[in-house]
């Protein structure tokens, strides 16, 4: 049997495969896994959700499971991941509960764990959790059962409080459109910097329990990339349903993803002498340019599998500072436990006020090599390490694109389909070499 937990916690279609009453067991098993840790006191959790529309029956479902194994909650309402991962580390919560299923289609949703801190739970303890799934056990009753509170609001400016005292400068002049993909953010972003000082402009800020994400955020871009030149801003930034990535969009309209915010923030950070261990931590979906261009100005940097748990696992390994993914997660362990779309945004807007410079020659820290992604569904990604004749035909691109290039063929970690990428010297070069390899797994991986 598959193992439950993914990548980023436990994801499916809500009322299909992620239900109220797995939600319910997910809730009361985490609580248990909590109380065998012992301590004293009676355990608290705080419990949030984006704006999907089967948010609050998953989080009440997580809440009363929670609650009914004996653990005091309290529900934040709609706030972005990267909120509660704050709120679980700042305010002693001893577990941190997000119902998200982040850049997924509306009737997906998720539910991932923070422990104690604020980091998310590692496999050995989800796997505990899993565990105890239906296991018989004696519940408490009486006093022994949690209470429920409401905390939304309060929580929502606890932490745009955070995200401002990151940055110490003000943002007065500065016009930003914010993409808030009408998902977590929705209030948080457009506040926070209002209250820095930016003259904001809001797009996809209406969040309607179906919208979220749909043609808007980081994973559809194109809107923003127009609103910020009808509105002559100076930066445009897009997030994704649960707000922990964030891209943005330069005055002209162009796209700057992650692996960019990257490159300026890891220059910016030696500059001040802050990169600690002189090094960026990326996984293999980087860019080579990325690493390339870390090179030339001397920055190591360490590769990871893609997810930004496993990025964040090398910087707690390593002592690394910085790191992040080109789809926009980006951890700043110095301000925060999780990638953090807002204040990725906050600290970017900041870049361009101290240094005077435009986002688009910020961008310049790096020339990106031509990449293609093609996403190959209906097959079985489960042997797409493993399949010889996909192997064979890698190595065989591999072969052939020599130094200029390079191939990555992976299994997605939270949809059914295998991800094929390619970089080249040319665009038209990478689309060949793409669509010949997704063929050859399309044949032999079918389902």
């Amino acid at each position: 049997m598959p193992r439950l937990f993914g990548t980023d916690g436990v994801r499916g279609v809500a009322n299909k495969e992620l239900t109220a009453e797995l939600a319910l067991h997910l809730g009361e098993a985490a609580a248990r896994v909590l109380l065998a840790a012992g301590g004293d006191a009676r355990p608290r959790a705080v419990v949030g959700q984006d704006s999907r529309l089967s948010g609050p029956m998953l989080a009440q479902a997580v809440a009363a499971g929670l609650a009914g194994a004996g653990v005091d909650v309290e529900h934040a309402g709609v706030i972005p991941t990267p909120g509660i991962a704050y709120l679980t580390a700042e305010a002693g919560y001893d577990l941190g509960v997000m119902i998200s299923a982040s850049h997924n289609p509306m009737e997906d949703n998720g539910i991932k764990f923070f422990g104690k801190g604020g980091f998310k739970l590692p496999d050995t303890v989800e796997d505990q959790i899993e565990g105890l799934l239906g296991e018989e056990w004696e519940r408490p009753t009486g006093t022994g059962v949690g209470s429920i509170t409401n905390a939304a609001g309060h929580a929502d400016q606890l932490y745009i409080d955070h995200l401002l005292s990151a940055i110490d400068v003000r943002l007065d002049g500065l016009t930003v459109v914010t993409d808030t993909a009408n998902g977590a953010t929705s209030n948080v972003a457009p506040e926070a910097f209002r209250r820095a000082g930016a003259t904001v402009i809001t797009i996809n800020n209406d969040p309607a329990g179906d919208n979220i994400n749909r043609d808007a955020g980081s994973t559809h871009p194109e809107g923003l990339q127009r609103a910020v030149v009808e509105h002559g801003a100076d930066l445009g930034v897009a997030f994704d349903g649960d707000a922990d990535r964030c891209l943005a969009v330069d005055s002209a309209g162009n796209l700057v993803d992650g692996d960019q915010i990257m490159g300026i923030f890891a220059v910016a950070k030696k500059e001040a002498g802050a990169l600690s261990h002189n090094t960026l931590v990326v996984t293999v979906m980087s860019n080579l340019g990325l690493l390339n261009a870390m090179k030339e100005r001397g920055i190591a940097t360490v590769q990871t599998a893609v997810g930004d748990r496993y990025v964040l696992e090398e910087m707690k390994r390593g002592g690394f500072a910085l790191g992040g993914e080109q789809s926009g997660h980006i951890i700043n362990l110095e301000k925060a436990t999780t990638g953090d779309g807002t204040l990725t945004a906050l600290l970017l807007a900041q870049r361009l006020v101290k240094t005077g410079q435009s986002l688009a020659e910020l961008a310049r820290v790096m020339t990106r090599l031509p990449q293609v992604l093609i996403n190959v569904s209906g097959v079985d990604k489960a042997a797409a390490s493993t399949n010889q004749a996909v192997l064979d035909a890698v190595a065989a691109e591999e072969a052939k694109l020599g130094d200029a290039g390079r191939v990555l063929l992976r299994p997605s970690g939270t949809q059914p389909l295998v991800r094929v990428m390619v970089e080249a010297d040319t665009e038209a070069h990478a689309q060949e070499v793409a669509e010949r390899l997704a063929d050859v797994v399309k044949e032999n991986l079918a389902l």
